[in-house]
This record gives structure tokens, C-alpha cells and sequence, in this order.
């Protein structure tokens, strides 16, 4: 490119042989980068020879037969504009050159003149040829760059009016510039988005979540060009927005449910559709935009793979419904109850009154109660337990708001995870506790063997009521007071007995006041009076 940038073509055209000799093989033009194309000696001729040769510059005499300088330097700009033409005139013939300045030559030298000052001329001709070239070169990279850029301008300006407002004159100026290839109104935009993008491609290779994302671009473009012209724009990367022109809703429609179903048919995929109401002129797109990511958050109740319309919600209030108070106060005694089948039902009956209404509340607003729930579960549970406990929780509602669209479902089974966790943290608390009272109870027992032990006395002593403790006694230990108390005092008795103690002095000592009685209970415990029981163990039967 440098080489062809720095080789020019020179023709001679004059009516003395001898001069166009001269000039054009005395100096050492080609050390210059100047090529004498060719050479003539009147006007026609040389004309000709320049139609054939196309050169830069042009060495010709102002007088010549057939056609002169001058009526040749009109021919020559006419179909050459750029080509530098010197005129060669005697003193007498200065108007004739002034002349032809003025038609456009580049310069001209007075007759006689010296091979130096021909020279001279002919590289500063040379020099301004070059500069034009160079200028040239840099304007066709420009728009070379600007011409491959030109999809990226494009996007970059369609995503600023789906963002911004502008006027009408301006918009379709830049429009026209850009070449954008829809017409200037009508227009339905509609938001796509992947459903489950995340979760699906998490730690996948760049490759091929950009693989994925070009076809389902391919996808949706072959889709909206079967209707009507539309463009689409990645706007980010789970996400399209794309701008058809139309102006029948039901046509728009029907646009974005072949999308969906065209996605789902030939990708593992699906979309969730957001879509605006039809706008006629440029400067509404942005409230086209907006209204089709409105529309998009409705599938917070589908879970995707649908067609959500901006007019099917259109003038609905932030909130219908709301839970009643008491609702909130149910749900959280369930839970520092540690009942887990009642807090579920309760938030089932909560969201019942919340969703009750033909018109669904703005999923914003749901989500934002979702998460509300949520942290006042962990409040709850922090009243009665150390952060280490609690912390989980949290971090799990946390794990949820870093996702991308979460659905109804999802908020849900947050809520329910949280109730039955907290629960469970109830329950082991209680368990633990549970435990340690029946210890304690236990141990009162072995230590009061010799004394009737009434389930009234134990309760007592560790300040339970009867009923109660009774209950939790069974639960914990998997017998009765009253069994658990004559199996320690048999099982007492055993020893007492192998180690030699007469059955009366046993009896008195387990709190029997009479020996008869005791030797019943025994026998129905062991199947053996205490006598049998000593003497088959001793193996004196």
C-alpha cells in the first residue's frame, strides 16, 4: 500500500518535439517515484493519452494545434478532478495561464525555463498528490472502521432510545444515518428473557454460553423476519430486546408466542416475554421498554416459558391485597412453638389473602413480602437462640436475593425451608432441655428409692405440673413414671437380694411397708417370688 501510495504518472504534452525530449528523459524521474506515462505533441493527442493513462499530473503548453492548454485543462478536470496540471507559457502568453489557474490548474513556468525549475514544479505537484493520497487512505480506513462498526452504532443508539427520550426530528435523523433497517414508526418492543440462565450454564465455558446465546439470537431473528422487520438487541446476558415494526397487537402477539415456541423447539430452553403496547413514532420506544419489562416481571407467578402483555396489566395498583395482621402473629407463635405443620399452614392460608384477587398484585410487591417474612422468621428465632444458630437462615435469604428473578415459587420455598428449619432448631432445643429435666428426675428417682415416689413428689421437685411432666416423661424415656419407678426399685432389689439381704429388710428399704405386698410385686416383675428368684440365681435349686 506504501509503494502504490508513493508511484505517480507523469505525461508531456507539447507541440516542440524536442522539449517533450527533454523533459521527459533528462531528469531521473523514476528516483522521484514519477513515471512518464506517456508523451504527445498536440492538444487531441495528449487528451487522448491521458484518457488512456488516467495520470496525477499533467506537464502541457498553453499553445498548441488542434486543441490548447486551456480548452485541454477543461476536458482534463472534467473527467479527472483530481489530476495536477502544470502550464508551460511564454511572458506573452500570461493571461492565457492566469486563465487556466482559474479553471483549476495547479501552477504554471514561463518560457524559456530551466530542467530545475520543471523539476521543482513537478515534485511540489508531486508532494500535494501525495498528501491527497494519504488523506484518502486515512478517510477509507475511517470508513471502513465506521462501516464494520456500524451494527454496534446501531444497537448502541437503538439501546439509548429504549432508555431515553428524544425528539422526533433528531431520532429519525440519526435513524437515516444508521441505516437502522425498520421503519420510522409503528412499533411493538418486547423483552426475552432465559429462563433459568444462571443455574443452568453456571461454571459452563465462555464458549458456550455465547454459543448458546447466538443461536437463540439466530433463532429469534428468523422468527420475527418471517412476520415483519424487527431488530434485536443483546441487552444483556440472559436477555433481548427486540423492536418489530407493526401496528396489530394481536400480530405482535402472536410474533412473540412463535418466538417462545420456536425456542423451546429447537434449543433446551425457553423464554420468559415481556411485551409493550404498540407506539407510532420513535421517541415512544422508551415507553414501550418500560412497559414490556413490567410486563416481563409477572412471570414471578409463572415461573417462565410464556408471554406476559403490558395491556393485561396495565393500570393495576402496586398492591390489591395485603395479610391480615393476626396471620402474621399466627405464623410466628407456630414457630417459637416449634410447630411445624401449623406455620406452614398459616403461611399458606397468609399468601391465600395476599394473591385472593383475580388481578395479582405487582410481583415487586410480593417479593418484597417474601423477604420481609423471611428476616422477621430470623428475628423471631434470634429472641430464643445465639446468631451461630441463626445465621444459616439468613444466609440462605441472602443465596436467594443474589439470584436473578427469583419466581413465586422460589420465595415460597424459601419460606418454607425457613419455617421448618426454625422449627427444627425449636424442637432440638426442646429436646435437649427435655432431656436434661428427665435426667434430673431420673436421678431424684435412684436417689428416693426408699420412699413411695408418687409422680406428684417428683413433678414437684422439679417444678413441672403432673401432667406435664408425666407426658414428657413417656415422650423422653418411652415408659411410664410408675413403670420406670418399679423397674429401678426390681431391678434394686435383685442386687440387694443376691448380696444376701433378707426380703423384709429389702422390702422396708424400697419403701414397702409390708413384706407380702413387695413380694407380689416382685414375683410379677420377675416371674419368681424373691426366694426362687435368690435361689435360682445361686444355683441352689
Amino acid at each position: 500500500m506504501e509503494q502504490e501510495l508513493d508511484r505517480f504518472k507523469l505525461c508531456i504534452i507539447d507541440d516542440i518535439r524536442s522539449v517533450v525530449e527533454m523533459i521527459s528523459r533528462k531528469p531521473a524521474w523514476q528516483e522521484h517515484g514519477i513515471e512518464v506515462s506517456g508523451t504527445a505533441l498536440d492538444g487531441e493527442e495528449g487528451l487522448r493519452l491521458i484518457r488512456e493513462t488516467r495520470p496525477d499530473i499533467v506537464l502541457t503548453d498553453i499553445r498548441m494545434p488542434r486543441m490548447d492548454g486551456l480548452q485541454m485543462t477543461r476536458a482534463i478536470l472534467d473527467f479527472l478532478p483530481d489530476c495536477k496540471i502544470i502550464i508551460l507559457s511564454a511572458y506573452s502568453e500570461f493571461s492565457y495561464a492566469q486563465e487556466a489557474i482559474r479553471l483549476g490548474a495547479l501552477d504554471f513556468v514561463k518560457k524559456p525555463f530551466s530542467l530545475d525549475e520543471i523539476v521543482n514544479v513537478v515534485l511540489k505537484a508531486k508532494e500535494l498528490c501525495l498528501q491527497e493520497r494519504q488523506k484518502a487512505a486515512r478517510l477509507a480506513v475511517m470508513e471502513s472502521k465506521i462501516k464494520e462498526s456500524m451494527p454496534i452504532l446501531r444497537q448502541e443508539y437503538l439501546t439509548f432510545l429504549l432508555h431515553h427520550q428524544t425528539t422526533e426530528a433528531d431520532a429519525r435523523s440519526r435513524w437515516a444515518y444508521l441505516d437502522i433497517p425498520l421503519a420510522q414508526h409503528d412499533f411493538f418492543v418486547f423483552v426475552a428473557e432465559i429462563d433459568h440462565f444462571a443455574e443452568k450454564l453456571m461454571g459452563q465455558p465462555v464458549q458456550e454460553i455465547e454459543l448458546l446465546r447466538f443461536s437463540l439470537h439466530n433463532i429469534l431473528e428468523e422468527t420475527i423476519t418471517a412476520w415483519t422487520r424487527g431488530v434485536i438487541i443483546r441487552e444483556d446476558t440472559d436477555r433481548y430486546v427486540c423492536i418489530i415494526n407493526g401496528s396489530d397487537p394481536d400480530t405482535a402477539v402472536r410474533i412473540t408466542e412463535a418466538c417462545c415456541m420456536n425456542v423451546s423447539q429447537f434449543s433446551r430452553n425457553t423464554l420468559s416475554v415481556g411485551m409493550g403496547l404498540g407506539v407510532s413514532s420513535i421517541h415512544e420506544l422508551a415507553t414501550a421498554y418500560r412497559q414490556a419489562l413490567s410486563a416481563l416481571g409477572y412471570h414471578f407467578y409463572t415461573g417462565g416459558n410464556g408471554v406476559y402483555n403490558y395491556g393485561d396489566i396495565e393500570n393495576k395498583p402496586l398492591a390489591l391485597h395485603s395479610y391480615s395482621a393476626a396471620a402474621e402473629q399466627e405464623l410466628l407463635f407456630a414457630l417459637r412453638s416449634g410447630n411445624s405443620g401449623k406455620s406452614l399452614q398459616v403461611l399458606d392460608q397468609l399468601f391465600a389473602e395476599l394473591l385472593d384477587n383475580e388481578l395479582l398484585p405487582e410481583p415487586r410487591y410480593v417479593e418484597s413480602v417474601g423477604y420481609e417474612l423471611s428476616f422477621r422468621i430470623c428475628r423471631v428465632m434470634l429472641e430464643q437462640f445465639p446468631y451461630e444458630q441463626v445465621g444459616p437462615l439468613e444466609r440462605s435469604i441472602e443465596v436467594m436475593r443474589n439470584r436473578i428473578h427469583p419466581s413465586l415459587q422460589d420465595i415460597r420455598g424459601l419460606l418454607d425451608h425457613l419455617c421448618r428449619a426454625a422449627c427444627s432448631l425449636v424442637e432440638e432445643a426442646r429436646s435437649v432441655e427435655s432431656t436434661r429435666i428427665i435426667q434430673q428426675a431420673k436421678a431424684y428417682i435412684r436417689d428416693h428409692l426408699n420412699t413411695s415416689l408418687s409422680l406428684e413428689q417428683v413433678a414437684r421437685q422439679i417444678s413441672l405440673s403432673q401432667g406435664y411432666f408425666s407426658n414428657l416423661f413417656k415422650k423422653v424415656q418411652g415408659v411410664s413414671f410408675q413403670q420406670y419407678v418399679m423397674h429401678e426399685k426390681m431391678e434394686k432389689a435383685k442386687t440387694m437380694l443376691i448380696d444376701g439381704l433378707q426380703v423384709q429388710e429389702i422390702a422396708l428399704d424400697l419403701g414397702y411397708e409390708h413384706r407380702r405386698y413387695f413380694s407380689e410385686v416382685f414375683k410379677k416383675y420377675t416371674g419368681m417370688t424373691p426366694s426362687e428368684f435368690k435361689l435360682h440365681y445361686l444355683g441352689k435349686d
